[in-house]
């Protein structure tokens, strides 16, 4: 991008630079005859740096005062790691308990355990804090999908963003299909930089249409998006996706959703968790294989180059000050 100055009127002085090359009347010495006068190549030199310092030294200040920089720069960054985006779950099922490995079936939830949600929210917190060169994205879905955090490299706002989806309860609703259409829709007009994916936190699943399916699938191609799915068990009546025959794709909307993953042309992963410890497990396998290289232009906020024009002021003052140093014994020894 061009420069451009914050404040352009201080530019109005620049002209000053040119008063170092005029002549002053105290500059002409008269001589019966030049040619008697031996060369002075050293004293054209002294008078030759003089006058650029004085000029370099007036315009480096005149420019630095109109506030030099360059507006919607745009920066390279590389890394290792992937552009990543959190689909979350906050359906009133994720409000309850997570099951117990023993639980039998008609057993109890310990409500004194904490719940889905909350040991999402930290897994995912202590997975974005482990990615610093990761791009983040936060939405989460129920009734309807909510962009939280748009794709980001300040992971604080995806942190702050995390810690919001404990405010309130959620809806009873699990309408995944919208959410993924509307996950997809994030990485429009977006460069491809390296790896993609989707990551849906979710203890259900969903009935989608064919209009939804045809969808789902021509965008993560297009896009290049893998999908992992980290499914939560509700309970003991819950599916068992790692299993043949663990229902039918008219009775269970979980192995349903799985089976049509599948037979997606982009890269599919389930983990099927039942506890915390399934679940960090989980976020690690995940950590471990999405650490591609990755490079991607960030647009950053305006940069400032005042600075630079200020210190070559400075050194031009600086060099003022020795040249008017070595002058003065020359002076003090003319008899």
């Amino acid at each position: 991008m061009p420069f451009d100055f914050a404040q352009p009127a201080w530019l109005l002085l620049l002209p000053l630079a040119l008063l170092p090359l005029l002549r002053r009347r105290s500059d002409t010495l008269v001589f019966s005859a030049l040619a008697w006068l031996p060369a002075d190549p050293v004293g054209r030199a002294a008078g030759f740096l003089w006058r650029a310092f004085a000029l370099l030294a007036i315009a480096g200040t005149v420019i630095g005062l109109a506030g030099p920089g360059r507006s919607g720069t745009e920066v390279l960054r590389t890394g290792r790691g992937a552009e990543i985006l959190i689909l979350m779950d906050r359906s009133s099922s994720m409000d309850a308990n997570l099951m117990a490995k023993d639980m039998k079936s008609g057993g109890q939830f310990d409500g004194s355990k904490p719940t889905k949600s909350a040991v999402v929210r930290g897994l995912l917190a202590d997975f974005v804090a482990k990615r610093p060169d990761d791009r983040f994205a936060l939405m989460t879905f129920s009734t309807a999908s909510m962009l939280v955090a748009p794709f980001t490299q300040d992971h604080a706002t995806v942190q702050a963003g995390l810690q919001a989806t404990g405010v309130g309860r959620g809806l009873p609703d699990t309408l995944m299909g919208r959410a993924l259409l509307a996950a997809i829709e994030q990485f429009e007009r977006r460069p491809y930089s390296g790896s993609r994916i989707v990551i849906v936190v979710s203890d259900g699943g969903a009935q989608l249409d064919e209009a939804q399916r045809q969808r789902i699938a021509a965008g993560l191609a297009r896009h290049r998006i893998g999908l992992y799915w980290i499914y939560i068990r509700s309970g003991p009546n819950s599916p068992d996706l790692t299993k043949p025959g663990a229902g039918t794709l008219d009775s269970e909307e979980e192995l349903a959703l799985h089976t049509y993953f599948q037979t997606l042309a982009t890269p599919y992963r389930l983990y099927q968790t039942d506890d915390a410890q399934a679940m960090a497990q989980a976020m690690a396998e995940i950590d471990r294989q999405q650490n591609f290289p990755l490079s991607f232009r960030e647009r950053v906020p305006r940069l400032d180059h005042s600075a630079g024009f200020f210190i070559a002021a400075l050194l031009s003052c600086l060099g003022l000050l020795a040249c008017r140093a070595l002058q003065l014994p020359s002076w003090r020894a003319t008899p």
